[in-house]
């Protein structure tokens, strides 16, 4: 298995087909072919269909099963690439759920690299459940999560805790405090936080009308709230370390619910081949930045972090 293989499949995966990948990679057709081909061969198993006249290339099961594999492949061959050009144990690998990406983790990021210069780190964007993965096989120091589980390579801890609040426009005349019964559920934006909160909505909006919108990214919810005109009649439900600063980047109305969602809770996941000083050093950056968003409390001095 080569690195060049695995860069074809990712694009003939990515792109739907043979010609586009060869584009992409500036090779001919012949050549994303043969690389398919031997990948196959080593493999023992067809990773994509090959139906005489189709312009799309239809990965099979195996090939949808080696996805993952393979940028998992990816990223260990540009770290191996990277160890002689930089001291390993000073670069941080971290990765979080998308919700905090724009609205916590920047300035917890740039304080990590500037406390001290010769540190590096990468940063990875993945799902709860991927994060367990990626900290289990050691290609992540440490995550930051919001759907806990139990893995037996990993270890879980509380990193603060987050009130559910409603977002609204600034032009609805609502009270301070709502009740779920208020809402109408064909205006909601809905984003599926973590479990606990997928059963509050069931059993408040299981048998209403079906939300105006059901979104996975928190850019699209800045998105359609940013379309003042025509949604700031939507509401939306979001932990307060999300909330607070979209409402004062938009302009948008926090507001209390009564008999509301439980906190949003996040955690952060600790593997066996975690780098010590350095994770310490960001949760010590972590917990200076939550110290001061009032709007959630750190968990981080009673786990004995800080």
């Amino acid at each position: 298995m080569t690195h060049q293989e695995i860069e074809v499949f990712l694009a003939v995966a990515k792109l739907g087909g043979v010609s586009a990948a060869a584009r992409a990679l500036y090779i001919t057709q012949p050549a994303v072919s043969r690389h398919l081909r031997a990948l196959e061969e080593e493999l023992g198993c067809a990773l994509v269909s090959r139906g005489r006249g189709q312009r799309q290339t239809e990965l099979t099961d195996q090939g949808r099963d080696f996805v993952q594999v393979a940028e998992k492949w990816r990223l260990l061959w540009r770290e191996a690439r990277e160890v002689a050009g930089q001291d390993w144990r000073k670069k941080l690998r971290v990765a979080s759920v998308g919700s905090l990406v724009s609205y916590l983790l920047p300035p917890v990021l740039r304080d990590f690299l500037e406390e001290e210069p010769d540190r590096a780190l990468t940063f990875h964007n993945y799902h709860s459940r991927e994060a367990y993965d990626y900290i289990a096989q050691g290609l992540a120091d440490i995550a930051l999560i919001s759907d806990h589980m139990y893995h037996p390579q990993v270890e879980t801890v509380p990193a603060f805790r987050s009130t559910m609040m409603l977002l609204t426009g600034p032009g609805l005349d609502w009270p301070e405090t709502v009740q779920p019964s208020q809402l109408d559920p064909s205006r909601e934006l809905r984003l599926p936080w973590n479990p606990e909160y997928d059963l509050w909505h069931s059993f408040w909006f299981s048998t209403a009308s079906p939300p105006r919108a059901v979104l996975d990214q928190m850019s699209l919810l800045e998105e359609f709230f940013g379309w003042r005109d025509s949604w700031w009649d939507s509401w939306a439900v979001a932990p307060a370390v999300v909330a607070v600063p979209l409402s004062r980047k938009l302009g948008l109305t926090v507001r209390r619910l009564e008999n509301g969602p439980p906190d949003e809770i996040i955690y952060y996941l600790l593997g066996p081949r975690r780098k010590e000083e350095l994770t310490q050093a960001f949760l010590a950056c972590l917990d200076r930045e939550l110290e001061k968003r009032p709007e959630v409390e750190s968990l981080l001095a009673k786990n004995g972090q800080t």
